[in-house]
């Protein structure tokens, strides 16, 4: 068994939701969040923020630590077992650049119930429903966009 932790973020910018169109050599396509791996020295909170950044091209700030997700794969060298720490992050404007090189050929901004539906794995479903319930909660409570 191999560990592996990764961070990512459930990324808001007017009541819409980030999302990264992947297609790794046909053989992986959908809709995802941004998320990757921890670098040596990094804390959690460093990766998710840089990992948005690098996946799509989007300046963001961290509101709230949503919650952690986990999986598991298999690769040649054996089964990974995954754990992603998310993040409720607010971005600075709608703007987004999908990284060409990690295989994300598209990226936008989605209506909750669109990115819901969009969205390929139930795991980040599962958190873009915690993530969204908190979003609504700080704006109800006039602490969204207070950085």
């Amino acid at each position: 068994m191999i560990n592996a932790t990764s961070c990512g973020g459930v990324v808001i910018f007017r009541g819409k939701v980030l999302l990264l169109y992947k297609n790794f050599k046909n053989r992986y396509e959908g809709w995802v969040l941004p998320k990757g791996t921890v670098e040596p020295g990094e804390d959690h909170k460093e990766t998710a923020l840089r990992e948005v950044f690098e996946e799509a091209g989007v300046s963001a700030t961290i509101m709230k630590y949503v919650d952690t997700s986990s999986y598991t794969f298999n690769v040649p060298e054996g089964e990974v077992n995954k754990e992603v720490h998310w993040y409720l992050m607010m971005a600075d404007s709608y703007h987004s650049k999908p990284q060409k090189e990690e295989y994300f050929f598209d990226s936008g901004y989605y209506k909750y119930h669109e990115a819901y539906h969009l969205l390929k794995f139930a795991n980040e479903r599962q958190i873009l429903e915690k993530a969204y319930d908190d979003y609504l909660k700080l704006k109800e409570r006039n602490l969204w966009g207070i950085k």
